[in-house]
């Protein structure tokens, strides 16, 4: 993990972050994908001596064209965090709004790339497309390689037998409920943070009280019940299950993530929990009466504890 690390909102640099090497892309969930480009970009850091830089958008620009909430894979912290892991230097976080959206493709080349972050080399994927109605794309980029003196470096992208690695690919697999495959895409365990808060307590009522995450924009697996991993404010590995869902038995019509954690007792109000995705159980359904509910928590806790044994 580097030192000195830089967020900007603006491509206001500082001398030292200027001519670095710079990957432009959401990076939305940092997949397997995203990683064969960093790494091509660590070689080129040792081999060139060169810093390296993210630009990134908040919003993602097709939640902010589309009106679409809940769709990340990743919050800016856990990006932060993995972009660090990853040996990147500094990070741009553009706000995405109309107005950054209305400057043309040929302006962002010159006035930004060009004038503002004079990059040596620029690592962009094939699908890349930036500027007013989305006008600009790599091969764009390329041709203006010698009139604004960058290198244009496109990897090959990464692929499973059948589909090329992508966010929109782990999106659809977590529709699913496919943690498997959700997991060996992303290179490590799914995860949502959130701060646990306050709820009607139903579950402490019929003995398996729960926290109650907001999981805010995150985008929404299948419906159901998961086997989980629970670090409480990044600290110590707890086991549990969660259930995403409206609670059907309850009559709840809010869309809730409450998670039980195994063989703790404790207050968490207002903790950040860290909650890693392992297996899909079980579909939510409504239960004829609390005791039928009972009896098929108690099941789902025994299968999570088989599943997590492993784990």
């Amino acid at each position: 993990m580097v030192k000195n690390f830089k967020i900007y909102k603006n491509f206001n640099l500082i001398k030292r972050d200027k001519g670095a090497i710079i990957l432009i892309g959401n990076f939305d969930g940092l997949h397997k994908g995203h990683q064969k480009l960093f790494n091509k970009a660590k070689s080129f850091k040792r081999k060139f001596k060169l810093r390296i830089g993210v630009i990134t958008f908040d919003p993602v620009p097709k939640m902010f064209f589309k009106k679409l909430y809940n769709y990340r894979l990743s919050n800016f912290n856990q990006k932060i965090q993995l972009l660090k892991k990853s040996n990147v230097d500094f990070i741009i976080n553009k706000k995405f709004n109309t107005k950054f959206s209305k400057i043309s493709c040929f302006d962002f080349i010159k006035k930004i790339l060009f004038k503002r972050i004079q990059p040596k080399y620029i690592f962009v994927s094939d699908n890349f497309r930036f500027g007013y109605k989305r006008a600009g794309d790599i091969k764009l980029l390329k041709s203006l390689e010698k009139d604004y003196n960058y290198k244009i470096i496109n990897p090959s992208p990464l692929k499973t037998k059948k589909f090329l690695i992508s966010s929109t690919l782990i999106r659809k697999n977590l529709e699913k409920g496919n943690l498997r495959k959700v997991n060996k895409l992303l290179g490590r365990n799914w995860c949502i943070e959130g701060r646990v808060e306050k709820g009607r307590q139903l579950g402490k009522k019929i003995g398996f009280p729960t926290c109650n995450i907001n999981i805010k924009d995150y985008k929404i697996p299948k419906i159901g019940v998961y086997a989980v991993k629970v670090f409480p404010n990044g600290k110590r590995k707890l086991k549990g299950i969660a259930n995403i869902g409206y609670r059907p038995t309850f009559n709840q019509k809010k869309l809730v993530l409450e998670v039980n954690l195994f063989n703790f007792s404790g207050n968490l109000y207002n903790k950040n929990l860290s909650i890693e995705f392992i297996r899909f159980i079980r579909g939510e359904k409504k239960f004829n009466g609390i005791l039928n509910l009972k009896k098929q928590i108690k099941i789902d806790c025994k299968k999570a504890k088989v599943i997590l044994s492993n784990e």
